[in-house]
């Protein structure tokens, strides 16, 4: 996904993982888009219609029309696998090299390459319609105009803060008095922007795929290779080089080129398109979209999973908790106490009387019941809600609007957390039923309408974590200053108080989002000296962001500290099992979050990321070398712990000691990252990628955990309140976090397994056939003559052996229950140990057998004449084939079945058009049948039996749960 603004990408070293990312393409420069320059955008200037900059779309997409069909080829034939058939079917051409017809080598290279650009081409118009879904603007905007009468707009930054829901935003003020949109045009003016500049709030990027197994099997490939070479050498250094044997090595390249199977890419291709659709397929875990389908089985061989916590771990559906006051709190449980101070506030009748004006009210000790409703109204007023109106059945909009129907009314918010703050009140008494730019309305227990008007606003920020506002009250004339905010940051603004730190940390670890509420009322003197100073900061040309915060900051001394509230954000469904299945497979899960310490290791325990006998190690704050070198070695003295950082400290740590901080971190079963930035998450998972070596999942649910999904090697989005950034940045896309259990556990175990099944087999099928020729040149004399010509060397690996070779994607050594229950079995994947060397050097040993016991056994049961070893060693070779997969299935499944019975009727019928290669007469022999069967025993009995006796005595895992 990428910004076309073309933002010159950070430079590291590069590492062959299942992304490549690209900031823009090599030939910007060349294009005129290179330069990085401000822009001045012009409104109502035709003659400055020439200017043209890049425009801002949303795009997936790997190619375009005319580079579709040139890149697709170049992405084939830069894997040494694929040039090199398109060498050897290309030499054909040459009448020296020629072994045989031309469709012998371009049939199969052909349907290799449909099968790619028919992938590639479904891939590229589903990212093209998926790019479609995405209606956000992808740019930096300047507010023009809305059709909203009160001029406010509502719009959603997470993509970048990490911000989760609605801001409030408002147009500049000439532009929104314009009768129309249209008059846009018509004006004179101009917008200037900065150069494009890399920061936290700046995404551009576009990656695509080469999944780790892939890279795998083009390494067996250059391995198999190498063993053509030098195979190819060895026999015209038999030949002691004679006459022409250059030309000899070459032909002999040729003869045995079957040691490197072409099939195997576009097997592998297709199965990665089954495994693909399984997974879409499966009612367990419904609406999970898989958006990249080039690497599935990579979710068989996660060592370390990174998630966000609010939204991915838990609900994002704030409920609030808990109301403190100091000498008093209120819980669930008490909120009717809540509520009946609050009615008991507006039902007295001294209330209306401005008491509290006078300096005598002040010094008197304020009762709980006044205390209670000056901190609910606090809670009332300082927010960004608005309640909208929706027309409900007969009722009419305006009409319910005009009459606060409760009904209908529905509250837009900046966060969750707000939203949950204004409902509460609403619950305790006092309901925001009215607002606007300049005004807010609350209607109290008695059903009267309390108007404010709205002096100052100061939205919240990720630097200032609080955030304040001004109202008057109509009713009384008195100016208040509320702020609510974070209290490492509200600590220092409140007067003097021994209880703060205290219960802030007590509500934290409860695993409460912990807000400060403070108010301090103004004379009207003092708020105009305010006003004045702010405006003129305000158009200030030179440090204006510095002014506006110095003058904001000279209010926010002293306040009157109010209450302490607290949310709840609940876990998600079946978190807790996941967690421990994931944990149980080895899996180390690392949760990267932007929560304070307290409230993200009170999640952590929670969810039992970090179980109850685990030890945690909470990570000293530091902020110098010295510091971090001496928290490194208490850090060091631990063992078995789980690690407690936050994302000050963690940069201190990487920046100095990256090396010792990740060795010691990548030892601990789990670890939390708290106060982390979109930046920071994707830096950890790169660096668990480089340090270790392993393969990362990372999961989120927000545009802020973009970054660090496109970073890892498997990327899962979580659809969320937050919206489908995550989701669509994704490889995969789930509903909920607990069906990434079934989806690693089961579908990407039985993906990987499948594939090195499949990869492994395809290449012993190939090196039957290589290992046959071989042993038939070595006897007649190291002749470069082909053993089998024409159909017979397609038929081979395609409609005789293909079907059952690949219904092998069917297989499956337990059941998905099984896997789920048992996620040990997970762990042997993690090593690569179905897909070794070790293996490899298995399957090529079990090749060169069968393929020599078939060779030299249709040469010494052969009668006189040569068409006869062609029949008893090419069937003989396909029965030996479908008996392998038969013996390598572990769960049979009926189309298994269908496609032993299908390649065996088809390479019957075909006899009977084989003429030119086989005796037809020969193989309805007694003598032929006889021949083929004691061949196909012998080569394949034994095997059998070394399968049973392994089983029997040294059983896998799997096996001791399916007995």
């Amino acid at each position: 996904m990428t910004d076309h603004i073309p933002l010159q990408p950070v430079r590291r070293p590069h590492r062959h993982d299942s992304k490549h990312r690209h900031g823009c393409c090599p030939w910007s420069a060349c294009c005129g888009i290179g330069d990085l320059r401000p822009r001045t955008v012009w409104l109502g200037h035709p003659e400055k219609k020439e200017q043209r900059y890049p425009r801002n779309v949303i795009n997936n997409q790997k190619y375009n029309f005319f580079t579709f069909l040139p890149g697709v080829l170049f992405n084939q034939f830069k894997y040494f696998f694929n040039f090199y058939f398109l060498l050897l079917a290309c030499s054909q051409f040459v009448e020296e090299l020629r072994l045989g017809a031309l469709y012998t080598y371009w049939v199969p290279l052909g349907f290799v390459l449909i099968i790619t650009i028919t992938r590639e081409s479904t891939e590229e118009i589903r990212c093209y319609l998926r790019d479609k879904e995405n209606q956000r603007v992808p740019a930096d905007m300047i507010f023009l105009r809305t059709s909203e009468r009160n001029g406010s707009c509502f719009l959603r930054t997470d993509q970048l803060d990490g911000e989760t829901a609605w801001k409030l935003r408002l147009p500049v003020a000439c532009t929104q008095r314009l009768p129309t949109a249209a008059d846009l045009l018509q004006i004179r003016s101009y917008v200037y922007a900065e150069e494009p500049n890399i920061d936290i709030h700046n995404f551009i990027g576009t990656f695509t795929r080469v999944g780790l197994f892939d890279l795998e099997v083009n390494c067996l490939t250059k391995i198999l290779f190498g063993a053509l070479v030098v195979v190819s050498l060895v026999m015209v250094a038999l030949q002691h080089f004679a006459g022409r044997w250059y030309l000899q090595i070459f032909r002999f390249v040729l003869l045995f080129s079957h040691i490197v199977p072409i099939s195997l890419r576009v097997n592998l291709d297709m199965g990665k398109m089954v495994f693909s659709w399984m997974i879409k397929k499966d009612p367990k875990i419904p609406g999970t979209v898989v958006r990249t389908s080039t690497i599935p089985e990579q979710l068989g061989r996660i060592s370390y999973l990174l998630t966000d916590k609010t939204g991915t771990l838990t609900q994002n559906e704030m409920v609030f908790r808990r109301l403190h006051l100091g000498t008093v709190a209120y819980g669930m449980d008490s909120m009717d106490e809540v509520q009946s101070h609050v009615f008991s506030a507006y039902t007295q009748p001294t209330f209306d009387l401005p008491a509290s004006r006078t300096p005598a009210a002040t010094k008197v000790r304020k009762t709980i019941s006044s205390r209670v409703h000056e901190a609910v109204k606090a809670i009332a007023l300082v927010h960004n809600v608005t309640p909208v109106y929706e027309a409900n059945g007969v009722t009419d909009q305006a009409e319910a609007e005009q009459h606060y129907e409760d009904t209908c009314r529905v509250y837009q918010a900046a966060s969750p957390d707000e939203v949950s703050l204004v409902q509460w009140t609403e619950s305790v008494g006092l309901t925001l039923v009215g607002r606007d730019q300049s005004s807010m309305q609350l209607r109290t227990p008695t059903g009267q309408i309390l108007n404010f008007t709205i002096l100052q606003i100061f939205h919240f920020t990720y630097e200032s974590k609080r955030m304040g506002i001004i109202v008057r009250d109509e009713s009384t004339g008195e100016i208040t200053f509320y702020m609510k905010g974070a209290d490492v940051v509200m600590a220092g603004i409140v007067q003097y108080n021994d209880w703060l730190e205290e219960e802030c940390g007590n509500m934290a670890r409860e695993g409460l989002r912990v807000l400060v509420v403070a108010k301090k009322s103004l004379t009207e003197e003092q708020y105009q000296d305010f006003e004045t100073r702010y405006l003129q900061a305000k158009i200030s040309v030179h440090d204006r962001s510095l002014k506006v915060a110095t003058v904001i900051e000279s209010l926010e001394m002293e306040m009157e500290l109010l209450c302490l509230t607290g949310v709840e954000d609940q876990l998600q469904t079946d978190v807790r099992p996941t967690l421990e299945i994931l944990r149980n497979a080895g899996i180390k899960v690392w949760m990267l979050t932007g929560d304070n310490l307290e409230t993200a290791t009170c999640t952590a325990k929670n969810a039992h990321l970090i179980t109850r006998n685990q030890d945690i190690h909470t990570f000293r704050s530091v902020t110098t070398r010295g510091e971090a070198h001496l928290e490194l070695n208490a850090f060091r003295r631990k063992h078995d712990c789980a690690l407690v950082i936050s994302g000050d400290s963690l940069e201190v740590c990487l920046k100095y000691y990256e090396y010792e901080f990740m060795e010691l971190a990548c030892q601990c079963p789990a670890v939390v990252c708290c106060r982390c930035t979109p930046t920071q998450k994707a830096q950890i998972v790169r660096l668990l990628q480089e340090r270790t070596g392993k393969l990362t999942c990372a999961v989120g649910d927000g545009g802020n955990d973009v970054s660090m999904i496109q970073e890892a090697d498997c990327g899962v989005g979580v659809e969320g309140k937050e919206g489908k950034q995550a989701s669509l940045a994704a490889d995969f896309s789930v509903t909920q976090f607990k069906h990434l259990g079934r989806l690693l556990m089961v579908h990407g175990r039985n993906s990987y397994k499948r594939s090195a099944a499949l990869s492994q087999f395809v290449i012993h099928r190939s090196l039957c056939i290589a290992t046959m020729q071989t042993v038939f040149s070595t006897v007649f004399y190291f002749a470069s003559v082909p053993l089998y010509q024409g159909f017979l060397v397609i038929g081979y690996s395609t409609i005789y052996t293909m079907f059952p070779v690949f219904s092998l994607v069917l297989d499956k050594d337990v059941k998905s229950e099984v896997a789920m229950l048992y996620p040990e079995l997970y762990k042997d994947l993690q090593k690569g140990r179905p897909l070794s060397f070790k293996t490899f050097l298995i399957w090529v040993l079990i090749s060169i057998y069968q393929g020599s016991i078939i060779m030299y056994g249709a040469l010494l049961l052969f009668e006189s004449e040569f068409v006869h070893i062609v029949a008893i060693s090419f069937t003989s070779l396909i029965l030996t084939e479908l008996l392998m997969v038969a013996l390598t299935i572990q769960t049979w499944h009926w189309l298994m079945i269908v496609g032993e019975l299908l390649s065996l009727a088809c390479y019957v019928a075909s006899l009977v058009f084989l003429h030119e290669f086989i005796d037809v007469y020969f193989i309805i022999t007694l003598s032929f049948l006889w021949k083929v069967t004691v061949i196909t025993l012998v080569s394949c009995l034994p095997l059998y039996i070394l399968k049973y006796l392994r089983r029997r005595f040294s059983p896998p895992n799997y096996s001791k749960l399916t007995s």
